[in-house]
Parts: C-alpha cells; structure tokens; sequence
C-alpha cells in the first residue's frame, strides 16, 4: 500500500487513549454525511445534516458535522450522542485544500480530539480505491478529480469554487441553467421548457431572476440542476447543458491521470448521471467504488493514530 499523508491534524495531548468512537465525515456544499463507528472499526450507525464547506464557515461546518454526530448515535441506538473527547474524527470537507479555511475549522473546534481533516476529494479516493492507487472524478454540488499515485503523491484537479469553477457540477448546471433563463427573457435565447421551468421556480420578471441569483450561494444554484435532467428530452438546450457537463468531467478525468493507468471511480450526485456520457475509452477504466468518502475519512484518523502509537 502507498505512503501518503493527511493535510492537517490536530493531536491532543491524551492521543488515542480515550477513543471509545471513530467518527469519518464527508461534507460538501449541500449535505454533510457521517459514519460512526466503535474503535474496533464496527459500524454503527449514521447520520446526515446540512452542508460543512468550509467555505461557508467554521462554525456552520462544526454545527452540522454535530447535528450528523446526534443523528448516527439514534441510528446506532445510542441513549446519547458520544461526547466530542471520545471521538477520533476523519473528516474529508469541501474546501479543505485552503489552509486559513482548514486553520479556522481546527480553531474552532469543541473539544480536545484527534482531528485527521483533508478534502473530500482525497477522502473519496481512499474510500473508493481502499487507499490504493486510484482516481476519482467527484461531481455532486461541486466537481474536483483526484488521484493517489503508487509512490503516495497527491494530483488534484479542478475544485476551484463554485463561483469560477466546479464545471459539471449541481452548481455549474444551475448557474447555466439561470444565465439561460436571464437570456430567454430579453430574447437572446429562444425559451423552451428549460427557461419556462426557472421561472417557475424562480419568477418570471427580471427583477424577480435577478433578486433569486443575487441571493443565491452554491447550494441555491445546485437546487436548479435537476431541472436540466428533467427537460432533457424536451430541450435541446438542457440537451446541450448536459453534453457539455459531461466533457467537463471527462477533462478533469483525463487530466489527473493524463498516462490513463489509474483505474477511474466516479462519485457524487451528478456524476453517476453523467458516467454513461463519458468516452468509451474513460467508461473501460471505471470501476466500482470499493467504499465512500467517510471510509475514506475512517482510514485517514485510523492512520493518524496508527502513526501516532508507532511514534
């Protein structure tokens, strides 16, 4: 198995000795999802809340990974949620490449616990590959490819932001999906069913789009990406929206492992729609994920404290 490394980590003074829980965390732009399980690796139980981006703040990630925490012990049956200092948590979340980000999130944190914290990219190539050698093309609210190469090294492409980035993501197809709806109105575009279903659902005036885009972030733009699954049949707009997120993908697959020797997962809301899109020569390499993002996070704390205890 490779040598690699976690981003950033937090061990506090007591290291594993109080760990009764191993906690592993996949946290985006719209949903944080969480594994617990005992410290003999046995699952649980799990919990869902609202998104933990770092990128939409520290305390609102914290928030929601806690209210996943309460969910998974009433899954497991637990009388109670653990207590934050008896976790070890792994934690894959969007935005976590960015150091201040990522700093502020371990500031903030609610206790003195083993902390392994990287991007949920890199969680899901673990997961996905059983920390093997492997790539992974990820496109739910947000889109990034990541690769584990044999020596250990890292690739990453992609995941700029949903603001100048994240091609074939939820939020990528929703913006596309309002700038095509803003043209149809002043009759740059011809309106089909595409447009007429955005201004449905976000009114049909301009001051009425305009208002809905300037308070939208990226979780609002991504509510719109089912609308262009929807009239695909219909539109050839949504038709040529969709193509193109798939291109998007397949690039991103292409450049993280440009001697096509990885073999390819591909996870995340969008991208199982789109995998059957993607080339036939990309579609050869594909495989099916051995395990998700918060397996993936399992393996990055249990490998922080497995050094911890050999150190």
């Amino acid at each position: 198995m490779p040598p690699w490394t976690v981003r950033h980590h937090h061990r506090p003074p007591t290291g594993a000795a109080r760990v009764r829980f191993w906690v592993g965390v996949d946290g985006g732009g719209t949903t944080t999802r969480l594994r617990l399980s005992d410290a003999q690796g046995r699952r649980l139980g799990e919990g869902r809340a609202g998104p933990s981006a770092l990128g939409q703040g520290a305390h609102q990630a914290w928030q929601h990974v806690g209210e996943a925490l309460h969910e998974a012990a009433r899954d497991a049956g637990l009388e109670r949620a653990p207590d934050w200092a008896d976790c070890a948590l792994g934690l894959g979340l969007s935005g976590a490449a960015s150091a201040p980000l990522a700093q502020a999130f371990l500031v903030a944190r609610p206790a003195e616990l083993a902390i392994a914290l990287d991007t949920d990219g890199r969680a899901g190539v673990l997961g996905a590959h059983g920390a093997r050698p492997g790539a992974l093309v990820v496109a739910g609210t947000g889109s990034v490819a990541e690769a584990l190469d044999a020596d250990g090294g890292w690739r990453c492409v992609g995941g700029w932001g949903w603001l100048n980035g994240d091609e074939g993501s939820g939020a990528w197809l929703g913006k596309a999906a309002m700038r095509h709806a803003q043209r149809a109105r002043d009759g740059r575009d011809r309106p089909g069913a595409l447009a007429r279903a955005v201004w449905a659902l976000a009114g049909d005036a301009p001051e009425a789009l305009l208002a809905w885009s300037l308070a939208a972030q990226q979780q609002r733009f991504a509510s719109l990406a089912p609308l262009v699954f929807e009239h695909e049949a219909d539109d050839p707009v949504a038709a040529a929206l969709l193509a193109q997120a798939a291109d998007e993908l397949a690039a991103l697959a292409l450049a993280v492992d440009p001697s096509a020797a990885l073999p390819l997962a591909m996870s995340g809301s969008i991208a199982d729609r789109l995998a059957p899109r993607l080339p036939s020569r990309l579609r050869a390499r594909c495989v099916s994920p051995q395990g998700d993002a918060m397996d993936g996070a399992l393996r990055m704390v249990q490998h922080l404290l497995l050094n911890e205890a050999r150190a």
